[in-house]
């Protein structure tokens, strides 16, 4: 899988739990989940649980301690991809 093809499927996993202020156009490489895309910590583990359903990846809880931002979140999805 390309990229930018995991890029576009984890913005669209993050989408569904955008709250009503922030547009999907402000889904970014660099955003935060919480500073930028105001993603309460009860979202974050549904976007957790969720990107290891569609990338079929188990993430553990220091991933998820790592996962401030979407970034970091790519970095994690390509590594336990890479373990496979």
């Amino acid at each position: 899988m390309l990229k930018e093809e995991k890029y576009q499927k984890l913005k669209d996993i993050i989408k569904i739990y955008l709250p009503e202020d922030v547009a999907v156009t402000d889904i970014e490489q660099d955003s935060h989940f919480m500073n930028n895309l105001n993603i309460n910590s009860a979202n974050l583990v549904d976007i957790v649980l969720d990107v290891e359903d569609a990338f079929d990846i188990r993430l553990e809880n220091d991933d998820m301690d790592k996962m401030q931002t979407v970034n970091d979140a790519m970095a994690i999805i390509d590594a336990k991809l890479a373990e496979k």
